[in-house]
């Protein structure tokens, strides 16, 4: 199984995760819809991967330029198959410290953009019937980790997005993935913001030991493939944090069934009563 003959829509896509997952698919055959603020990044990712791409920058925060974006996304090449929200930024400060605009900057980006996102996209999807939908959230969107107090407020609240999305678009031959990468070797910790809301423009040594991007990307890729629907991407402690915390199979089910069996429906004619 491959995305061989596919396209996949990835933001953040200029650097670390996202461009790695622009390889991996590439290197399956699939078409790239490639999405970050920096256009040289994304040409660079583009040449990279060496196959039918499309560069398509937009702030992930603009909200007016979602709707023209999807627009020029899904006409390129006759639908997404593939939408994987990757596009985020984390933190590294004390809650005691911080200001609460750096609140407001993490869970705009982090949690409202991918949802805004989806929103536009997610008509498409349901009247064709297929499609997949990845959110990247984070080991720290399943633990409360210190000095991330706005980052695992984002990642937790994307993950009950993303369940919830998933137990609604189940009767409509959709799939959601929601992925819980632990640290793997990217600038994230050099770009995140500490209390005042600049750049910390410094790495941690966890991060610079991670996984690697490429086999961080394989394994989220090949987990998809597999259709499940927690995706555990970590070594060590951090793996063992997420498995303590994964949603058993059993109870993705059950809340399936309830749409199944007309949940929505009930819901709605309760109301008009």
């Amino acid at each position: 199984m491959s995305f061989k003959g596919q396209t996949a829509w990835i933001t953040g896509a200029s650097s670390g995760i996202g461009a790695a997952l622009a390889k991996a698919l590439a290197g399956q055959g699939a078409r790239l819809v490639l999405s970050g603020r920096k256009v040289d990044a994304l040409e660079a990712v583009a040449a990279d991967c060496g196959g039918d791409c499309l560069i398509l920058p937009f702030e992930t925060t603009d909200i007016a330029a979602l709707a023209p974006a999807v627009e020029r996304a899904w006409a390129w090449s006759g639908g997404i198959d593939l939408l994987v929200n990757n596009a985020g930024i984390s933190q590294r400060s004390l809650a005691v410290e911080t200001a609460y605009p750096v609140y407001q900057r993490i869970i705009d980006v982090d949690l409202l953009a991918p949802i805004a996102l989806t929103q536009e996209i997610l008509p498409r999807m349901a009247a064709r019937k297929s499609g997949r939908l990845a959110y990247i959230s984070s080991i720290a969107g399943k633990v409360g980790v210190p000095m991330r107090t706005a980052y695992c407020a984002a990642k937790f609240g994307l993950a009950g997005y993303a369940d919830a999305l998933r137990a609604e678009t189940s009767v409509l031959g959709l799939t959601v993935h929601t992925i819980y990468p632990g640290s793997i070797r990217t600038d994230v910790s050099r770009n995140a913001l500490t209390a005042d809301g600049s750049a910390r423009g410094a790495s941690d040594s966890v991060i610079d030991n991670g996984i690697d991007p490429q086999v961080a990307a394989k394994w989220m890729l090949d987990a998809m493939l597999a259709d499940e629907r927690e995706i555990i991407v970590a070594e060590g402690g951090e793996a063992r944090m997420g498995e303590l915390r994964r949603t058993p199979d059993a109870l993705f089910d059950q809340v399936a069934a309830m749409m199944a069996s007309g949940y929505a429906e009930k819901m709605k004619s309760e109301a008009q009563k």
